[in-house]
Parts: structure tokens; sequence; C-alpha cells
């Protein structure tokens, strides 16, 4: 696991990251408020997994998850795709797909919450079990309940979809940062809510909001796709994208990006989990 976290510490690393925009000319984004969070989640992890390797054996695919997790989301928002998605459409909307339907997903289903709190320093440990902590709780429940978790990723999608808030993202780097965080809490929070259910009846609340995410995200990628003029103006007036395409082009394919990958996935796990429900009421109805 040591290797691995060197590894992915050395891609990131500001001197690997300036060598290859010499070299190579790929532009690797070094702003510290996406740097240092993202080395402070994983030094944190690190320390609290090995605390945790010392009281509990820990699931080693848990830790997999994790570091995969952190490794896509880190090269999604820090490689030089990031830096390509401001010159073309269809790869910023490759780094959105990557950051909400591969790497939360892959964080999620870590449940690291435990190797996190113990990562953290004793006083900072010692006040998860504050007064605090029951309201907290409650909010948790509440964001992580899986129709508000479904309508919170649609709003997220929809309103940052819209050409002025996008515009505005493109165009100023606090509200760039802005977007993605959004992004990856509201997608974080949806596939915890997915993921988090034991009894048998959320595996069917789960298979019904996955399939109206589904078709919330496809109807957006539809929109796009069959659109004839360009939604956002940063793109319109670079004319040629990146990949050599028009603005009406590059914006067309980075709809059917949204639309069918995620349609697809989305659409997966729904059917997973409503075979999950079906099974479990099947098995119960033959035991009674």
């Amino acid at each position: 696991m040591f290797r691995l976290i060197l590894l992915l510490l050395f891609i990131a690393s500001p001197a690997s990251a300036h060598g290859s925009a010499e070299q190579g000319g790929l532009e690797w984004t070094l702003d510290p408020w996406l740097t240092i969070p993202l080395g402070l989640l994983l030094l944190i992890y690190v320390v609290g997994a090995a605390r945790l390797r010392q009281r509990a054996e820990r699931s080693r695919p848990h830790q997999l998850r994790f570091l995969a997790g952190w490794a896509v989301l880190t090269l999604a928002l820090i490689s030089p795709l990031h830096a390509a998605g401001e010159r073309s459409f269809t790869l910023h909307m490759i780094e959105h797909e990557l950051i909400m339907l591969v790497a939360t997903l892959l964080l999620a289903a870590s449940r690291a919450g435990g190797a996190l709190a113990w990562g953290l320093p004793k006083a900072l440990r010692q006040g998860l079990g504050g007064a605090w902590r029951v309201p907290v709780s409650r909010l948790w429940r509440r964001l992580t309940d899986p129709v508000t978790a479904t309508i919170v990723q649609g709003a997220v999608m929809w309103l940052w979809h819209m050409p002025a808030l996008f515009d505005r993202a493109l165009d100023h780097r606090g509200w760039h940062i802005a977007q993605h965080f959004c992004f990856v809490a509201a997608s974080f929070l949806f596939w915890v809510a997915m993921l988090g259910g034991r009894e048998r009846h959320r595996f069917g609340t789960a298979a019904a909001c996955l399939f109206v995410t589904s078709m919330i995200g496809g109807a957006l990628g539809a929109l796009m796709t069959f659109s004839n003029s360009p939604w956002y103006a940063p793109y319109a007036r670079m004319g040629m994208s990146g990949l050599g395409l028009d603005p009406v082009a590059d914006q067309q394919i980075a709809g059917l990006v949204m639309w069918i990958p995620g349609g697809l996935v989305h659409a997966g796990a729904a059917l997973y989990c409503f075979y999950r429900w079906i099974s479990r009421a099947g098995a119960r109805t033959a035991t009674a």
C-alpha cells in the first residue's frame, strides 16, 4: 500500500508536474486550493489506516478503493485533462464524469470514515464526540437519505450546467473550484446514500433513485447533444476546440459523454439494486 502511496505522491508532486510541462508541453494544474486539500486527505487517511491496523485488521479492499478513488479524483483535477478541459467541452465533461461516476463512487465504497477520524490529531479526534455530534449526525443522515441525495445531486448537476454559472466557472478560478467542490460533495453523498442501505426496502428505494438519476443526467445530455447552438460563451469564442471541433460538435459529443456513459452506470446500478431487492423479497417469502 505504501509503495502505491509513494507512486501517487510522485505523480502529483510539483516537481514531476513542472518537468512534464516543460518537456512534453503538458499543463498540470498545481493550484494550492486543490493540491493541499488533496494531499491532506491522503495523509490523514494513511495515518488513520496505520493506527487502525494496530488495533484491528483493516479490510485491504477498502484501502485499495480509497486509494483508487483518491488517485482518480486527483488526476482528474490536476492532470493535463483539467487544463485541456478549458479548451474543449468534451474533455471537460470527461473530467466531470470521472469525478462523479468513478472517483466519488470508489471513495464512498471505501467506507473511510473511521480511518479518516483516526488520522486526525488527538484533540480533534476527541472533539468528534462533543455536544455537536448529535446535530451533525442528524444532518448527515438527512443528506444521505436516498431521495434527498438524489434531489441534491440532480439540482447541482442542472444548476452548474446553466450557461450563466458554467460561463462564470470557466472565466473565474474561484468559481471553477466551487463548481468542482459541489460536484464532488453532491456525488459523494449520492453514492453513500445508494451504498449505505442494508434494509431490504432500501434496495428498492436506491433502484428508483438511480433510475431517476439516469433520466436526469440523460435529459441534460440529450439537450446538449441535439442543440444546434453552443451554450457556453467561452467555448464559442474559441472557435475550434482543442480537439479540432467546432463549438457545436464539441458540445454535442460532450452531451453524448454525459448521456450514454452516465446513463449506463446509473441504469446498471439501478438494475443491480432492483435485483437485490427482488432477491431479498423472495428469500424472505420463502423463509416465511
